[in-house]
């Protein structure tokens, strides 16, 4: 019976070794893969567990500070037209207050170089004229002034 084994049949038989090998190696490493997968999907459950209630929580947080921010929105707007409100108040007092005050001090000036002029020159027409183009030209000053500042 040995001489009837050949090299044909050595190849046969060393094939089938390999095959054996390389199957208890894939049965190995497969049930090595399921025991790790076993163990995340164990990892991912828990995982789960644990972070499904802390998302739930933190989405009620976050729904709760846009509720505050949305007053801090109405807030601010309410800030920013009484501003506006204050800002109309204080440009009409200003006008009010402030051209009565610029026809005041060009009166004044003019006036005064209207005096002057005729202390010089002693002609009422040409003190006029000078105490009104001073005068302008003080109103126009101050109001230089004012839109400067």
């Amino acid at each position: 019976m040995l001489a009837s084994f050949g090299w044909s049949d050595f190849a046969y038989l060393a094939l089938g070794v390999f095959l054996l090998l390389a199957g208890s190696a894939f049965a190995y490493f497969a049930l090595r893969l399921g025991g790790t997968l076993g163990s995340a999907s164990s990892l991912l459950e828990g995982a789960e567990r644990e972070l499904l209630p802390v998302i739930s929580k933190l989405g009620g947080t976050v729904d709760r500070v846009n509720d505050q921010l949305d007053k801090v929105d109405q807030i601010t707007d309410s800030a920013v037209d009484a501003v506006s409100s204050l800002d109309t108040a204080v440009r009409t007092v200003t006008g009010v207050v402030t051209r009565p005050i610029e026809k005041l001090a060009g009166a004044v000036t003019g006036a005064r170089h209207a005096a002057s002029s005729f202390r010089a020159r002693r002609d009422v027409g040409s003190a006029v004229r000078t105490g009104q183009d001073e005068a302008r030209r003080r109103e126009q000053d101050l109001e230089d002034e004012l839109r400067d500042a």
